[in-house]
C-alpha cells in the first residue's frame, strides 16, 4: 500500500485551494471548476492533488470550492469517501461569506475566511495545495523537512531552466542556507541561479506546509493588510521570507515510490490550454513522461461500470485500432485510426474516421470519415459525418471553435459542430 500511518507524526490538516475560475482554460472551464476538468480519460485534476494527500498518509482533508462548484462538489462528494470510524474525511467546503459578504478574495482570503476548519480540527501542521497541477509527491517527507527547519512555511520548489525564470513565481535562495528562501520574485526578468547550479532556478509548486500558529497568524494579519492581494505566493509566502520564517522543498529530493526515471520529478501546471493538451501527450508515448502505471502511488479515483474497450473491423483499409494512444472504458473505434490521442469514456469513432495528436472527452460521437488533428473535443459532442476538425484554423475558427495561437482546436462542452 502507498498510503503511511499518520499516527507516528503530527496532526495534519490538509486543505486543497480548489475554487479558481480557470479563465485561461477556457472554453473547459465554462460550465466547470477547473479542478473539475477531465483529465487523462477517467480522471479530473482534483484527483491527483487528493491522491497525493491521501498516498502521503493525511486522510483528514477539505477542499475549498467557489466558482461554478457542482460537477466538483459531486465529484469529490461520490468518489472520496473515507472511514468516519477512524475519523477521516474528505470534504467540500463551499465559499460561505462566514466573514462578511464578500466571495473569497484570494488563496490566502480562503484560508482566512475557513478557519474555523482549522479551528474545529485542530492540527499542528496544515499542508495546503493547489488543484490544478499534474505530478506526484509524497506530502510526508516535506512535513518532516518543515519541522526541522523550524520556519513558519516551507515551500514546494522544482528546478527549472533559469531561462524560464518570467514564466513562475521564483524563490532566491540563501547563499549559505539553500534550505531557507532569501526572496520570492514574481515572474521575474532577471534573477540569480542555485548555489549548486547557475543555470536553474527554484520555481513555486503552489504548494505549502504551514505550521498551523504561524498560518493563523499571516492570514489573518494579510486580511487587513492594505495593497494586499489575499493570495498565498504573492502576499503569504513574502510576509514569511521578511521575516526570516520561510524554508524551501527541493522536489527533485522528493522519493516517490514507483517513480521512474523518466517521471521522477514530473510536475506541469495545466492552467492553459497549451499545458493542457501537453500533459496529455505526455502520457501516450511509449515510455511516458508522466507514467499512469504506478501500481505503488495510484491515483484514485471513480470507476463507473463500464464495458472494456472495443475495437472491431479489420479489413482493407476499414481497421479499427488505437497506436500511441490511452483509450479508456466504454470506448468502441470501429473501423477508425487513433493514434497519439486520449479518448475518454464512451466515446464512439465510426469507420474511416481518424483522430491523431487530440484528446476526446467522455460520450463523444466521431462519425464516418471524419477527421480530427490536435484537437481537444469536450463532452457529449457529435463530430459530423466527413467533418475536419484542425486541418484548416480559418474554417474552425469561422464555424465558431476556439483556435488557440498554438494552432489547439477545442470543442466546448455540447457544442453543435458543423462540416
Amino acid at each position: 500500500m502507498a498510503r503511511r500511518s499518520p499516527s507516528s507524526g503530527p496532526k495534519v490538516l490538509a486543505i486543497v485551494l480548489a475554487g479558481g475560475e480557470g479563465k485561461r482554460l477556457m472554453p473547459l472551464t465554462a460550465d466547470r471548476a477547473k479542478p473539475a476538468v477531465p483529465f487523462a480519460g477517467i480522471y479530473r485534476l482534483i484527483d491527483l492533488a487528493l491522491s497525493n494527500v491521501v498516498n502521503s498518509g493525511y486522510l483528514k482533508v477539505v477542499v475549498l470550492t467557489q466558482y461554478k462548484s457542482h460537477s466538483l462538489d459531486a465529484h469529490v462528494t461520490k468518489t472520496w469517501r473515507m472511514s468516519t470510524l477512524l475519523g477521516n474525511y474528505v470534504t467540500t467546503v463551499p465559499a460561505q461569506q462566514r466573514v462578511d459578504k464578500n466571495w473569497y478574495l484570494g488563496s490566502a482570503d480562503a484560508i482566512y475566511q475557513s478557519l474555523n476548519l482549522i479551528h474545529d480540527e485542530k492540527p499542528e501542521i496544515v499542508i495546503v495545495v493547489g488543484a490544478d497541477h499534474v505530478y506526484r509527491m509524497d506530502f510526508s517527507h516535506m512535513v518532516e523537512q518543515h519541522i526541522d527547519s523550524g520556519a513558519g512555511v516551507t515551500v514546494a520548489a522544482i528546478r527549472q531552466p533559469i531561462s524560464l525564470a518570467d514564466q513562475f513565481g521564483v524563490i532566491e535562495v540563501d547563499d549559505s542556507d539553500p534550505t531557507r528562501i532569501a526572496a520570492f520574485l514574481e515572474k521575474p526578468k532577471d534573477t540569480k541561479g542555485l548555489p549548486d547550479s547557475p543555470t536553474e532556478i527554484l520555481a513555486s509548486m503552489g504548494n505549502y506546509v504551514f505550521t498551523t500558529a504561524a498560518l493563523i497568524d499571516a492570514v489573518s494579519r494579510d486580511r487587513d493588510r492594505e495593497g494586499s492581494k489575499h493570495d498565498m505566493g504573492g502576499d503569504i509566502v513574502p510576509d514569511f521570507v521578511d521575516r526570516g520564517e520561510a524554508a524551501v522543498y527541493d522536489f527533485k529530493d522528493n522519493p516517490v515510490p514507483g517513480a521512474t526515471d523518466r517521471d521522477r520529478g514530473y510536475w506541469r501546471d495545466v492552467g492553459t490550454i497549451e499545458s493542457y493538451y501537453d500533459a496529455h501527450m505526455d502520457l501516450v508515448s511509449i515510455h511516458p513522461i508522466f507514467n499512469l502505471y504506478n501500481y505503488e502511488w495510484p491515483i484514485y479515483t471513480q470507476h463507473a461500470p463500464y464495458p472494456p474497450a472495443k475495437f472491431v473491423h479489420g479489413s482493407g483499409d476499414r481497421i479499427g485500432e488505437a497506436l500511441n494512444s490511452a483509450v479508456s472504458p466504454g470506448v468502441v473505434v470501429s473501423g477508425a485510426h487513433i493514434y497519439a490521442s486520449v479518448l475518454s469514456p464512451l466515446v464512439h469513432v465510426h469507420s474511416y474516421a481518424s483522430v491523431q495528436g487530440s484528446v476526446v472527452l467522455d460520450n463523444v460521437e466521431v462519425q464516418r470519415h471524419a477527421q480530427i488533428r490536435r484537437a481537444i473535443i469536450d463532452k457529449g459532442v457529435v463530430i459530423p459525418e466527413g467533418c475536419q476538425i484542425g486541418l484548416d484554423h480559418e474554417h474552425d475558427a469561422a464555424r465558431g471553435l476556439h483556435v488557440t495561437e498554438t494552432g489547439i482546436v477545442v470543442v466546448g462542452k455540447g457544442q453543435t459542430v458543423t462540416r
